[in-house]
């Protein structure tokens, strides 16, 4: 099995930034950033429901950030079934917040639109998109977690 694929047990060191679906790490980190720093740059005509994507965004971008850190120091000690079992809990979470996030952004903007065209529309556009794109990649990643932690 090449190092590029995914395995039974938890990478270490830099193979986490070769080996899937870890790799997923850095464009999650990446498009939580923006969906965070957008949401926080925006108008905020329902505080409510922005909050909600203002906490996932923050939780999610230090959840991986913590996640990717303890693998690349190798805190797991090679990977032990309930190091596996906290990879997939904390993607599905993750997973499940943004699609919840994603959705109520999305209806935010809908209405945003109506009451305020313009250039907080478009930055509530790309915060929608790029919440989507979040919720994309932590679904990918926990369905390749999940894989790993059943062949565990």
């Amino acid at each position: 099995m090449s190092s590029s694929t995914s395995t039974s047990t938890l990478p270490s060191g830099l193979a986490v930034l070769t080996t899937f679906p870890d790799v997923l790490f850095i464009p999650e980190i990446i498009f939580g950033g923006l969906v965070w720093i957008l949401v926080a740059s925006s108008k905020v005509p329902e505080p409510m429901l922005q909050g909600w994507v203002m906490f996932v965004s923050v939780f999610c971008f230090v959840m991986s950030i913590s996640l990717l850190c303890l693998y690349i120091c190798g805190a797991h000690g090679g990977g032990g079934s309930c190091w596996v079992t906290l990879d997939v809990i904390c993607h599905e979470t993750a997973a499940l917040f943004y699609l919840s996030a994603a959705v109520l952004e999305a209806y935010t903007t809908y209405f945003l639109g109506l009451l305020y065209p313009g250039q907080e529309y478009r930055e509530n556009i790309a915060a929608v998109v790029f919440a989507f794109v979040a919720t994309l990649l932590y679904v990918i990643h926990k369905v390749f977690s999940l894989l790993r932690w059943k062949s565990s």
